[in-house]
């Protein structure tokens, strides 16, 4: 069973907004079963719509579009779905009575008639209620193929997705299962992996497929299985990652299908009643941005300091100003100070602090462009290294972050 998704917007095509609604929805697709086989950006443009329409229908058997929904004029999905259906709009009262209601409750300007237009539909459409919108959700039909057409505002669509596209698609379909598993491992590069793990991804069932997803000093592997036997593909998955343990379980840190790295550095630090707190310099709040975008994160997380500047690291992290003169501001004696002042001021367990140069010039050190160290601060000292992280800024600050991360779990899972 394959699946198109089509996006509507040119803003997505100029690069004004990134186009998440698709990985949403080729995961949960593939969550049950369904291939995505194409994903395609249009314009909000009447002809290109009706030709991706028509590949589409060529292609698979699911055919999924967001966007294009809105009441102003530009929005012409729906009135390009009755040309392609040979079908016109009729008003829905159930929808009419929704838009009513939102207005009413939620909105506070009036109700006007290009809103009361959000309840035109197709009339050969089955209606999917939008509880948290005034555009609906549409579910048509045509030789055998399904057409599903949600709004393009984000949490609209996957609300639409899990309470009813979802459910009627199981209910419409047998699907075959598809397991994916993806193991996380820090330190190691994909080459040298590969090459620990050779022998043992050469004899691979051929119903398994195993990925290489590098990512800045952090590598997944993905398994991933399908087949109409869901036992046979558990128990053989999860005996091959058993297997994978025993080979490279030194560098695993966790399953991404459970948590990332830093929420499995909050869920140690709650289980021991242990804090966190940091000081960044070349990271600029990139750690602690991770820290608390995860719910719950005040139980374990202390604080930050951004010391961007040398002369912020010796006003509020009190840093010495003859440490920085005869180590230079990017150096592990300066970390290890920062990792240390940080760990005081928030009164936590531990403390990350990050000072590097991330480029592209280089700033108040004559350090090389790309130069980092990372200190970490714990309950039985303070340890620090330096890294040469390449020479692209994003690059260098995002590896800083993994490897910052990798650090601190060795040194929580020693204690």
């Amino acid at each position: 069973m394959h699946a198109e998704i089509i996006t509507i917007g040119d803003e997505i095509l100029i690069g004004q907004i990134i186009d998440s609604n698709s990985a949403y929805i080729s995961k949960v697709l593939n969550s049950i079963g369904v291939s995505v086989y194409q994903i395609t950006s249009v314009q909000d443009d009447k002809a290109h719509i009706l030709k991706s329409l028509e590949e589409a229908e060529g292609n698979a058997d699911i055919i999924i579009l967001t966007g294009g929904l809105g009441p102003t004029k530009d929005d012409i999905t729906k009135r390009t779905i009755c040309e392609y259906f040979d079908d016109v709009l009729v008003e829905n009262e159930d929808v009419l009575k929704n838009v009513e209601y939102l207005f009413e409750k939620f909105i506070s300007t009036p109700i006007r008639d290009v809103n009361r237009r959000q309840a035109l539909v197709p009339s050969k459409a089955k209606v999917l209620m939008n509880k948290f919108g005034t555009a609906p959700g549409m579910w048509l039909e045509k030789d055998g193929k399904i057409f599903i057409s949600m709004p393009g505002v984000p949490y609209e669509m996957k609300a639409l997705m899990q309470n009813e596209v979802m459910p009627r698609l199981q209910e419409a379909f047998h699907f075959p299962y598809i397991l994916h598993k993806t193991i996380m491992t820090y330190g190691v590069g994909e080459s040298l992996i590969a090459e620990r793990i050779e022998n043992w991804e050469d004899n691979l069932p051929a119903y398994i497929k195993l990925a290489y997803l590098p990512n800045l000093g952090k590598v997944r592997l993905r398994l991933s299985a399908k087949g109409h036997d869901r036992d046979l593909i558990d128990a053989e998955v999860n005996r091959q990652v058993s297997m994978l343990q025993e080979i490279i379980g030194d560098i695993i840190v966790g399953y991404e299908e459970d948590d990332p790295i830093e929420v499995i550095i909050g869920k140690l630090l709650v289980e021991r009643g242990q804090t966190i707190a940091t000081a960044e310099s070349c990271t600029g709040g990139s750690i602690a941005e991770q820290f608390t975008a995860n719910s719950g994160a005040s139980a374990y997380f202390k604080g930050s300091v951004v010391s961007y500047a040398t002369q912020s690291k010796i006003d509020v992290l009190g840093i010495p100003k003859s440490l920085i003169e005869k180590h230079s501001v990017v150096s592990i004696e300066v970390a290890m100070a920062m990792a240390k002042s940080a760990k005081e001021l928030f009164k936590s367990d531990y403390a990350i602090a990050t000072t590097g140069n991330a480029g592209p010039t280089k700033g108040d050190s004559d350090v090389e462009v790309g130069t980092v160290c990372i200190a970490i601060a714990t309950p039985d000292g303070t340890l620090s290294e330096s890294f040469r992280m390449g020479n692209h800024r994003t690059k260098v600050i995002n590896k800083t972050v993994n490897k910052s991360f990798e650090m601190l779990l060795q040194e929580i899972l020693k204690n």
